[in-house]
This record gives structure tokens, sequence and C-alpha cells, in this order.
């Protein structure tokens, strides 16, 4: 059995999204699984971007590292640090297709340019949120080099313009739910808090809040609010 090796994007002022998310993922799963986070306290002089102006966390563009990380073998599964496990992550697993690259959910975002949680920058661009939750082939991502994550430019990498787009797969929406942006169905198996969780101050009233406060009252993690 290849146990699913999971990449969770890290934010300090998002730490106890990332202890939920990996709770509820681990609390799903009917099988081991192998969950390491994206830090860039970890990756000093290997990430080596400046800040961006339009960048909302610190794992926007490092989390094309994990290729590279996993030495360009086997498959991962990067998932954003602002989400909810539903489902059981080994079935997203059993979805890696050889004949892709990466698979994503290819989501038909439109916003308008503005702001979101913390006065955070909302940046409309085409593929919006693709790149949220990807599952890697490895070994046919090496075009993601370290020199190429530091000096691509956010679009080059958001938008997969290095790959050809028929090496693009698709997962089903389930996999990746917009909340606040698009319906919630009753088989969402992850809830995306792309427009912010009630870990903020701000967001208290965001739709589908109470069902990422039940998941941390039921595993016991404190509430940290980030103003």
């Amino acid at each position: 059995m290849i146990q699913p090796k999971i990449f969770v994007g890290f934010d300090p002022r998002e730490d106890v999204a990332v202890n939920v998310l990996t709770d509820s993922m681990q609390a799903h799963a009917s099988v081991p699984v192998q969950i390491a986070q994206v830090r860039l306290s970890q990756l000093q002089g290997i990430y080596q971007r400046p800040t961006n102006e339009l960048q909302s966390t610190a794992f926007s563009f490092s989390r094309f590292l994990v290729p590279w990380l996993c030495n360009f073998e086997g498959w991962a599964l990067f998932i954003d640090a602002d989400m909810l496990c539903l489902g059981d992550i080994a079935d997203l697993w059993a979805l890696r297709d050889q004949r892709y690259a990466i698979q994503v959910v290819k989501h038909k975002h439109e916003c308008d340019a503005g702001t979101k949680f913390q006065g955070m920058p909302q940046t409309p661009y085409k593929r919006k949120n693709w790149s949220s939750v990807m599952l890697f082939n490895c070994s046919r991502c090496k075009a993601l080099t370290v020199d190429y994550v530091n000096t691509a430019s956010g679009l080059e990498l958001h938008q997969f313009r290095w790959l050809n787009n028929d090496e693009i797969g698709e997962l089903p929406p389930q996999w990746n739910v917009l909340v606040g942006v698009q319906p919630v169905p009753t088989d969402a198996q992850i809830l995306h808090y792309t427009l912010g969780g009630p870990w903020f101050d701000d967001c208290h009233s965001m739709s589908h809040a109470n069902v990422w406060e039940e998941a941390r009252v039921a595993m016991n993690h404190p509430l940290a609010i980030c103003k």
C-alpha cells in the first residue's frame, strides 16, 4: 500500500486552522497518512522569493516546492491550510492517474479585485484556486526546480504555465468546495474557507463557520483568534 503523502501550507496566522485540518484528515482516513507542513522557517536558504504585495498567505508560492521536497519521486498531495476535511483522504489519493502531471479541481471562480480576510488582497486571475488542492505526479513536475519557484511569476506558477494543458487532470469538485463562493453540496469532501475562516476575528459569520467550529471543539483545539 502506498501511503498518502500530504503537505499542508503553513502560515503563522492560521496555526489553529492547520491543526484542525490535520486532525480532520486523520479522523476520517481509512489508512495511515503522512502529513508534513510547508513552513518557510524550514526552507531558509532554499525559498528566497521576496514577499509579494498580492500574496495573501506565507505559502502562496512555496507550495510549488512540494515535488522538489519529494525528490521528484512518487506522488504527493498539497492542501491549503484554510480547509476542513470531511471525507476519507484515501479516496482522493486513489484518484492518482499516471496520464497527468498534476490533478486539481478546475474551478471557474470569477471575482472582482478587492480584499478578503484580514484585508488581504483578492486578486482575479484565470484558474484561480486550482492550486489550493494539487495532486502532484512528482516525476513529471521537474520544471519546478528551486530556481524556477524562486523566480517565476505568480501567474506562471498558479496558472500552471510550466505544463501543457493536457497534463492537467481534473479532480471531482467535492474535493475543493469554495465556501462562500459556491453552493456547498451535501457530499462535500473538503471545505475550503477561501474568503476567510472563523479563526479570523472578521470571519465569524462566514458560511459553514459552525461546521469548522464544531470540528475544532470535538478535537479539543483551543481557539486563538487572529486579529
